[in-house]
């Protein structure tokens, strides 16, 4: 499984790769176009398998996860 750095990290439970999260991301009708968001810059890693004991699916561990992955 991937997880992009988007400046929010996005995780990818339906593999819709960097384009499709991207375009997730581009393309939602907020409501009353409330934002506008454009991905200037995304960044992937593969986080291996997922299951619930996963450091970024626990509060307190997701922050140190982050930093290994993507180094700040």
């Amino acid at each position: 499984m991937n997880a992009y750095k988007v400046e929010l990290l996005v995780l990818d439970f339906d593999g819709l790769g960097e384009k499709g999260v991207v375009d997730a991301l581009e393309n939602v009708r907020y409501p009353n176009r409330c934002i506008s968001p454009s991905v200037m810059n995304i960044d992937c890693r593969d986080i291996g398998e997922w299951d619930d004991s996963h450091p970024l699916n626990h509060h307190g561990k997701a922050p140190a996860e982050y930093e290994r992955l993507f180094g700040g």
